[in-house]
């Protein structure tokens, strides 16, 4: 699904990633973990062609994402607020939303309905634009919005962040759900380890840009973690 091959971001004289090689496989749902300025959002943003690499490419089915826009047909990402349109009300956003994926109303208020638990009354019907909704519901409405489209690729920064315990649960329910249903490629970041763990089946952990481990999730993966971030 992506392939990344001597991809460099570097701002002045500092390189915040440095990663000479790394395949994303169909199906994976893959944790990205590391501390602040690990350069896990900066990543996701050159898979996005949010920003360009300073070096090197990242192919998505094989093409480069900064020479075309055929991976936008597929792919899907929520990263932060600034993907909303915080002017509009939630029901306003979806129907734009929608109607970029020739989706009528009708089918967009359809569509919502598979969200009724996940949006906990604190979304649709509340009169209030996105702006004014808290952290954890902007959260909600981009998740929501994204997988509109039903993409084969997700890309998640911090989407545990700021959400309850029970929406947690609900939202690592919908990623497990997918990948089984739809084979979703799905990546997560999160400073969370024990959310990552549970959902994803991979985690690549990121120290100032580079990758120091790549596991495959098994019981021991946690505690493993646990141990280097206590380092």
């Amino acid at each position: 699904m992506l392939e990344i091959s001597n991809l460099k971001k570097t701002y002045a004289d500092r390189t915040v990633v440095n990663i000479e090689a790394l395949q994303i496989h169909t199906g994976e749902t893959v944790g990205l973990v590391g501390n602040n300025g690990a350069g896990k959002t900066t990543l996701f943003r050159m898979l996005l062609d949010l920003i360009r690499p300073t070096e090197g490419q990242v192919l998505s089915k094989g093409t480069d994402v900064a020479g075309n826009d055929h991976w936008k047909d597929y792919t899907a990402s929520y990263l932060d607020e600034g993907f909303l349109i915080d002017y509009l009300t939630a029901e306003e956003y979806f129907v734009f939303i929608g109607s970029l994926h020739q989706m009528s109303v009708a089918d967009v208020q359809e569509y919502l309905k598979q969200y009724t638990e996940f949006f906990n009354g604190e979304i649709l019907g509340r009169g209030k634009y996105i702006r004014d909704f808290s952290k954890g519901n902007q959260n909600k409405v981009g998740i929501a919005a994204g997988l509109m489209q039903q993409p084969e690729l997700l890309i998640l920064d911090e989407p545990f962040a700021n959400l309850d315990p029970t929406t947690q649960i609900r939202l690592k329910g919908m990623v497990k759900n997918l990948k089984q249903e739809r084979n979703m490629t799905t990546l997560i970041s999160s400073h969370d380890l024990n959310h990552v763990t549970d959902v994803c089946d991979r985690i690549i952990l990121l120290e100032k840009g580079l990758i120091i481990k790549d596991l495959q999730t098994n019981e021991n993966t946690l505690q493993e973690l646990e141990a280097y971030f206590s380092e």
